[in-house]
């Protein structure tokens, strides 16, 4: 199937409406239709006023998280609407993919 892999950039203590950016933002396109997705945490990253976030010794809280969600065109549109008219503030990149499942399991 043809669709996009949308990848919001936000950092580990980020919220909103009292839960994790991440975890409230996974759950949205969740209950979308999205087809897959995934939090993934990171070493080190800047955002897009050019500041360094990272994981210390110490603190977590400011290690760089990317959600990651594969959906197709009206899905991926329907996510992009929404997170549009909250109160957040998120980077995103969109990319065409293919996306399906192979394997004997798969069905």
């Amino acid at each position: 199937m043809k669709g996009y892999q949308l990848t919001f950039f936000t950092h580990e203590n980020a919220r909103y409406h009292h839960e994790l950016m991440s975890d409230w933002l996974l759950a949205l396109c969740k209950q979308l239709g999205a087809v897959g997705g995934t939090i993934m945490s990171g070493s080190m990253g800047f955002d897009k006023a050019g500041i360094f976030h990272s994981a210390g010794f110490f603190e977590l809280a400011d290690e760089p998280v990317a959600i990651i969600v594969s959906a197709d065109e009206v899905t991926t549109g329907k996510i992009l609407q929404i997170v549009d008219q909250e109160a957040v503030s998120l980077s995103y990149t969109k990319v065409p993919i293919e996306y399906g499942q192979v394997g004997k399991g798969a069905e």
